[in-house]
């Protein structure tokens, strides 16, 4: 895989690594603009994507982008990951879940990924996507949590590993299943 010009890789890089289909229907935590939300609608096509943030500019620059880019399968919702039933999605409605880059903003960790588990589908899929601590590009400040730690989280709420994305140098990257 090739990294962008900035060392990180395109979203699609990593999408392609995932088994996202038409039809699906995915959560976005921590949509930020949308790096994430805006690919993965294309591909889910005739399926649902909820891109969930606690800023209010990030879910309008999501807005702003998807229309921009003529997708309309996009659902933003205001909320408070830290906070069980927050994200308003019914209990087991989610095909996939995507972190990307949240925990470690977290004190929380736990609630969110708990957040996520209730979200999910019995066949459903948790993708977590976190900085590496001290890689040059990661933020100076967080919570931040290693790969073995994530396993561990996830593990104590019944989620199984079930890959390692290939990811740029700055983050890991894991797939859980319920």
């Amino acid at each position: 895989m090739t990294e962008n010009v900035n060392g990180f890789f395109k979203p699609e890089e990593i999408l392609s690594q995932l088994d996202i289909r038409n039809n699906m229907i995915v959560a976005d935590f921590g949509c930020g603009g949308g790096f994430f939300s805006i690919p993965i609608a294309k591909i889910v096509n005739q399926g649902q994507v909820y891109a969930l943030d606690v800023v209010k500019e990030n879910l309008e620059a999501v807005k702003s982008k998807a229309e921009l880019e003529e997708v309309i399968n996009i659902k933003t919702v205001h909320c408070n990951l830290e906070i069980s039933g927050s994200s308003k999605i019914d209990d087991d409605s989610i095909d996939l879940v995507i972190l990307r880059n949240i925990l470690f903003q977290s004190q929380k960790k736990i609630e969110i990924i708990k957040e996520a588990k209730r979200v999910l589908k019995s066949a459903g899929q948790l993708v977590l996507i976190e900085w590496i601590k001290d890689s040059s590009l990661a933020p100076k400040q967080g919570w931040f949590i290693s790969k073995e730690e994530v396993q561990q989280l996830t593990e104590n709420e019944g989620l199984i590993l079930d890959k390692e994305l290939s990811m740029d140098n700055q983050h890991y990257g894991l797939v859980f299943k319920l």
